[in-house]
């Protein structure tokens, strides 16, 4: 994919549960994660990200706990809950609908009107 797509709203928190889904991250991780799945189209900011991570802990849908980083450092690692686990599956079939009626109405030509 060429170019960076802007994040839409309510996307991060789809974003992060779907690189922790992947396997367990610490916050750098899950940066790296979601440019690479989205072939770096989509790049998020550490601003972001973090207060994203703690609520999302704190709604239950991550777990967090204290690793050892591959350079050695300490740092929190993320895994998906169960309810994260049923949230991202709600949530992937909710964009995938949004997604698949978009490209409908994208796809509409003048002598279907």
């Amino acid at each position: 994919m060429s170019g960076q797509a802007q994040l839409l709203p309510g996307t991060l928190d789809l974003l992060i549960l779907k690189a922790v889904s992947l396997g367990p991250l610490h916050g750098y991780g899950v940066l790296l994660r979601i440019g690479q799945i989205s072939e770096q189209a989509l790049l998020i900011e550490q601003g972001a990200l973090y207060p994203a991570l703690f609520r999302l802990v704190r709604q239950g849908l991550l777990k967090a706990s204290w690793g050892t980083s591959d350079n050695n450092r300490r740092a929190k690692f993320y895994e998906l809950t169960a309810l994260g686990r049923k949230r991202l599956r709600e949530e992937t079939e909710g964009w995938n609908r949004l997604a698949e009626a978009i490209a409908c109405a994208l796809a509409a030509q003048p002598e279907e009107v």
